[in-house]
């Protein structure tokens, strides 16, 4: 997990980094300092007039440009007359774009590793025929919501749906007033779905599962030693009852595995034409000590270059679009505060088990939302500073060196009490809530 965290931000940062030293050395401004990770320095090292080094807290980085007011506060240059390297001396224009050369290089590496994910993996989903064939097993959140084990979901918002995906897709979770239309005994209702329903679903301290597929099973791998193996339990068996009860689908298994805890049980296995009768006892923790195989049909989509170039474009500008009808959720108070994240939040979506696929995809998604972040209007962000130089641009005029000093000192201040307000609830939604 911590592992994750520090490579995906190091990468996102560094290009984001990387974007204004380049776009100010194009323009012969000089760059003293780049570095990925903020003080105290671990490594470093000075290649021309440039020292680049890798900080011990990997939360970000920064580039000190000769002759900006920045987050360092650095005054002393102000005193002096500007120097043609400095950052103060150039153009308007150009410092623009040297302020948006981070935010560029950020979409354009979230897009790009958008398109990779796409056309290298693809799509695999779980079409809608296979969520309507037996129904949905309704688990504790489900069933608070209303639905029922056993439930077909017909369509999501009045709209038909291709994949299981789109019953729980960002449109569902972040919009407001949705709901599904069910079939239940041969009628159809209308199962209306909570405003902060994402909440309860991503509630890191209390998860509680929503709905799966209703799915048929068998049996996969058995461990070795385990009571399963004990008893004589194989590979490709089918359970077809459990203590004389006729079960059919994996939650059916599960409930019946749940009540009967440490206690011999008897079940009956269709193997090949045979039923098999067999005895077993589960271990200390409940289990029988087999992998269950579903028998859900997936279906794989591969993608073309074009066809992947399209489709991952436009899932990088909407991951930024969902994640502001997110906020939009906030301040309508329909969620409340203890859904923003900070770093330990962003390193628990990474998980504990580094999957490459889940990894580009994580990262891809922080590349665009950190463009977006630092394109919001606040002093000590780039976009701050591309306020004002617009303003300079459009009115001829430039902001005094005073002004821009304490807008960068309200800025930090801002960004400061923001970050403090994330890992804060970052470690109370872990360890108190």
């Amino acid at each position: 997990m911590i592992g994750q965290l520090i490579l995906g931000l190091s990468i996102i940062v560094g290009l984001h980094e990387l974007g204004h030293l380049l776009t100010a050395k194009l323009f012969g401004m000089r760059v003293e300092r780049f570095s990925i990770g903020f003080p105290p320095r671990i490594f470093g090292i000075k290649w021309g007039e440039t020292t680049y080094e890798i900080g011990a807290l990997p939360l970000g980085g920064f580039v000190k440009i000769s002759g900006m007011i920045d987050e360092s506060f650095d005054t002393a240059h102000l005193k002096e007359e500007p120097k043609e390297y400095e950052f103060r001396s150039k153009p308007a224009w150009q410092r623009l774009v040297v302020m948006m050369g981070g935010i560029v290089i950020n979409v354009i590496t979230g897009i790009m590793m958008f398109i990779g994910v796409v056309y290298y993996w693809g799509d695999s989903y779980i079409p809608a025929d296979e969520v309507k064939k037996h129904g949905i097993v309704a688990y504790e959140l489900g069933e608070k919501v209303g639905l029922k084990t056993g439930d077909r979901i017909i369509d999501v918002n009045g709209k038909s749906y291709d994949k299981f995906y789109d019953l729980l897709s960002p449109e569902v979770l972040l919009g407001s007033d949705a709901y599904y239309t069910i079939e239940r005994d041969g009628e159809r209702k209308k199962i209306m779905l909570p405003n902060d329903l994402v909440e309860k679903i991503s509630d890191r301290k209390n998860p509680q599962r929503f709905f799966w597929v209703m799915q048929t099973f068998s049996v996969g791998e058995v461990l070795p030693d385990s009571p399963a193996s004990k008893a004589g339990l194989k590979a490709g068996d089918v359970i077809v009852s459990f203590n004389g009860k006729p079960i059919e689908f994996f939650h059916e298994f599960q409930a019946l595995q749940e009540k009967n805890k440490n206690k011999p049980v008897k079940i009956q296995v269709k193997r090949g034409e045979k039923i098999v009768p067999l005895t077993i006892t589960s271990d200390k923790e409940g289990k029988f000590g087999f992998q269950a195989k579903d028998n859900i049909e997936t279906k794989n989509t591969e993608y073309s270059l074009g066809e992947a170039t399209s489709l991952g474009a436009s899932r990088a500008f909407m991951s930024v679009v969902y994640n502001i009808q997110g906020f939009g959720k906030l301040f309508r108070q329909e969620v409340s505060t203890k859904a923003l994240s900070g770093p330990i939040g962003i390193a628990q979506i990474f998980g504990t088990t580094w999957v490459w696929l889940d990894f580009w995809r994580i990262v891809a998604i922080l590349s665009m939302w950190l463009a977006f972040l630092n394109f919001l209007p606040i002093p000590a962000l780039d976009g701050g500073h591309v306020m004002f130089l617009t303003y300079e641009i459009i009115s001829g005029r430039k902001p005094s060196d005073r002004f821009l000093q304490n807008a960068q000192t309200v800025g930090v201040i801002i960004l400061l009490a923001l970050m403090v307000f994330v890992i804060f609830n970052d470690i109370f939604n872990i360890f108190i809530r």
